[in-house]
């Protein structure tokens, strides 16, 4: 632990990794960078992750715990299941705002497909979503929000899918913006499956 500042602690730093894999994506992102990004010196980042490669596992595996404490965090804030999901919907890529950020992360993404390791908790990622939206949607059909013949298993996938192609569609054309994009989607999949309030 030599060498690292105290008041620094590693999810600082992996959140700095974050920022600077928008800015330059996985290929140029190095050390040195995101040791500038904290004020610290590369050789600091070495002795804590050994390698890039160590931090970019760190910052998948940072991420796979983000996504996996975002639901109970949003849904703490939001009484109602759908209000919840789409919060979770616009939290989920935080920080992200121009196309050129959300292309580097989904270079980040390609590169995790390539590499056992990393799909691993590409993977995990994956499913702790996939397992925030079934969860949500669960507990909106156990509240009345949704139609009473709504299978929330069957929805589910669909509103990821929905969600994670208007982000694709977004980085396109640009329209709007990244978090509205989404939450169109979002609502566009739920509205059939709606109940409407009554008086």
């Amino acid at each position: 632990m030599a060498g690292r500042p105290r008041g620094i602690d590693d999810a600082a730093i992996l959140r700095a990794a974050v920022r600077v894999m928008g800015r330059t994506g996985p290929a140029r992102l190095t050390l040195g960078a995101v040791a500038d990004e904290v004020g610290l010196v590369p050789g600091t980042l070495s002795q804590r992750f050994g390698s890039k490669r160590g931090l970019l596992l760190a910052v998948a595996e940072h991420g796979v715990r983000e996504l996996a404490e975002l639901p109970a965090r949003v849904r703490a804030e939001h009484p109602s299941p759908l209000a919840a999901l789409a919060a979770l919907t616009a939290g989920a890529w935080d920080g992200v705002t121009t196309a050129e950020e959300y292309a580097h992360h989904l270079a980040f993404l390609c590169a995790d497909l390539a590499d056992p390791e990393f799909r691993r908790l590409a993977l995990a990622s994956q499913q702790a979503e996939a397992a925030a939206v079934r969860t949500l949607l669960d507990e909106a059909a156990a509240a009345g929000e949704l139609h009473p013949d709504t299978d929330p298993a069957r929805l589910a996938p669909a509103v990821q899918a929905a969600v994670t192609g208007a982000g694709l569609l977004w980085a396109v054309d640009r329209e709007g913006t990244f978090a509205k994009r989404r939450r169109d989607a979002l609502e566009a999949a739920l509205t059939p499956y709606r109940r409407e309030e009554t008086p």
